[in-house]
């Protein structure tokens, strides 16, 4: 009896500590577009920023991609206004500035990109003609999240 007492106290004790543990957080599953990927040696997290704004260099891209399909699946058309983004939400709406014109435009985000140092977004052939940059290549803009895409 006396050797019982104490496994029965360190079994009541275990008991007690599994009642309050508590029960872990149910993960929500990542879609595809936002499970973290590495390119080029460099980790990018993708994540909803709300807040989200950033001046920086942007570039086009086109031909060379026409018809492939972007990181969310959907069919690449540079004579429609898209871009890509590094860790924005796929798909989501950014609006974006050439502060060397004043000019604007909002695009849909649908892929991944641009991974040259000092850019911060690529946008569609149809959207650099837009923005007034087409022949330059290169503009610095603003770029603002608007929210998700449908």
């Amino acid at each position: 009896m006396n050797r019982r007492v104490p496994i029965a106290a360190m079994l009541l004790a275990c008991a007690s500590l599994a009642a309050c543990a508590s029960a872990p957080e149910p993960q929500t599953p990542l879609r595809g577009t936002m499970k973290p990927y590495v390119v080029k040696g460099v980790r990018y997290v993708p994540r909803a920023d709300p807040r989200y704004k950033e001046v920086g260099m942007a570039s086009w891209y086109g031909p060379q991609h026409q018809g492939r399909r972007t990181a969310d699946g959907e069919v690449f058309d540079m004579n429609r206004p898209s871009a890509a983004h590094k860790t924005l939400p796929l798909p989501s709406i950014v609006e974006v500035k050439n502060l060397g014109n004043g000019r604007t435009i909002k695009v849909r985000v649908n892929d991944r990109g641009p991974f040259v140092d000092g850019r911060i977004i690529d946008l569609s052939k149809a959207a650099a003609e837009q923005l007034g940059f087409l022949s330059e290549g290169l503009a610095k803009v603003r770029v603002r999240y608007v929210g998700p895409a449908s």
